[in-house]
């Protein structure tokens, strides 16, 4: 069948989800909720588009998995063969679920800059959709308690990579903005910002590997590790590896040298070149993490083994 769509509309979806429930994230455990509603992170406008563009990506991918497993096209995916896969399968349910989730993101966000309860709404929400992903790749063809412990690895996986993955994406809708508009008032709270997210981050990315680690057992089996780089899966799992390293490079520059020397320049009253250091750094982060997401998205539609060269 045919996956390119399938494979192009996941990989925005994730990208959508995890930068709006990584940013959303970020703004409670590196912001106080008078930094919540000010101008540091403007949130509304940003979380309205991604939580609108995540509801009508999850329609529109539900219509490409169909049609990419019948053999036909978007535009003429019978209507029966729809029905039966929404309601008498797990990716059925898991869909449903992600609509309602995304709906009430949407709502949640259109209320974000007049309630605090909004913001939890819409972190709970967009976590949940994100879960409910884990039933279109290799988790959810697993069964038994292997299966289930499968998913919930792969849950803690995807949620941990948002965590970081927004992160880096509030980050920069903090920092790339011309340096006159930062006002002197949110460096500083950058600065500390930087400081818990190194914590936050260190925490994510254990899970990331531990989470990481788990799932290639469960989807390869430790007996078959030595077949993984003679695979199209084995290939691209590398690569994605070795972007995985370079974000944990940067990750750490960025912990050890960058925050620091932000610090010291706020402290010297000349950030410029230190606030120029940190955004070319995140920028090549956030590109990994970019290069990284279409690989996840292409891995769940390929056999691990099935195709070695």
């Amino acid at each position: 069948m045919d996956n390119m769509p399938v494979i192009v509309i996941r990989f925005a979806l994730y990208a959508d989800l995890m930068a709006l429930a990584g940013m959303v994230a970020f703004s409670f455990y590196a912001l106080s909720a008078d930094e919540r509603a000010s101008d540091i992170l403007p949130l509304r406008r940003l979380s309205i588009i991604l939580a609108a563009v995540g509801l009508m990506l999850s329609g529109v991918g539900m219509l490409a998995l169909v049609a990419a497993m019948t053999g036909s096209s978007v535009w003429a995916v019978d209507p029966q063969v729809m029905r039966d896969v929404v309601g008498e399968s797990a990716i059925g349910t898991a869909w449903l679920v992600r609509m309602v989730a995304m709906a009430f993101a949407v709502v949640a966000a259109l209320a974000i800059s007049r309630s605090e309860a909004a913001h939890i709404i819409l972190l709970i929400s967009t976590s949940v959709a994100i879960a409910t992903l884990v039933w279109t790749g290799h988790a959810g063809a697993t069964e038994g308690w292997t299966g289930t412990a499968h998913r919930l690895s792969d849950i803690v996986h995807m949620l941990a990579a948002a965590v970081w993955i927004g992160g880096i994406a509030a980050f920069a809708w903090i920092l790339f903005r011309p340096l006159t508009a930062l006002r002197s008032e949110h460096l500083p709270v950058v600065h500390r910002a930087l400081d818990r997210f190194s914590w936050v981050g260190t925490l994510a990315v254990a899970a990331i590997i531990a989470t990481g680690i788990i799932n290639c057992l469960a989807v390869v089996g430790f007996p078959h590790f030595s077949r993984l780089p003679l695979t199209d899966y084995g290939k691209l799992l590398i690569v994605k590896l070795l972007l995985f390293g370079a974000m944990l490079a940067l990750a750490a520059l960025n912990r050890w040298r960058l925050t620091p020397a932000l610090g010291t320049a706020i402290r010297d009253d000349n950030p410029a070149k230190a606030v120029a250091a940190l955004r070319r750094s995140l920028l090549a982060e956030g590109s990994a993490a970019l290069a990284i997401l279409p690989l996840v998205a292409w891995l769940g539609t390929l056999e691990p083994l099935g195709t070695t060269t």
